[in-house]
């Protein structure tokens, strides 16, 4: 298990892919799993599932569906330009996270 540390991607940021197959593409961030360093990008590394066929589902299924992505591949976009991120104490002296590029706090 990886070590739990504060990643620089939340849930509803959008997020830039910068390596692998789906590089380029922009996405919102649905889920984030810490404990793996992954993310579940909408419309991001697009998978098929086989569903086996149940009770509800007779006939069994083939899905399309998102399957998450690790973070070191993405980068935080802000105003539609992707950026890295920093960590800065705001008014209050809470840190928050700092787009470099533009220097404004995150959201």
């Amino acid at each position: 298990m990886a070590n739990r540390m504060k990643l620089h991607i939340k849930k509803g940021d959008t997020v830039t892919v910068i390596a692998g197959d789906d590089k380029g593409k922009t996405g919102r961030v649905l889920k984030v799993y810490p404990e793996d360093q992954r993310a579940l990008i909408e419309g991001v590394n697009i998978v098929t599932k086989h569903r086996k066929p149940t009770a509800q589902n007779t006939s069994g299924s083939i899905d399309k569906i998102e399957a998450p992505v690790h973070i070191s591949n993405l980068m935080l976009t802000v105003d539609g330009t992707p950026t890295r991120v920093g960590r800065k104490p705001d008014e209050n002296g809470k840190l928050q996270r700092v787009a470099k590029k533009s220097g404004e706090f995150v959201k």
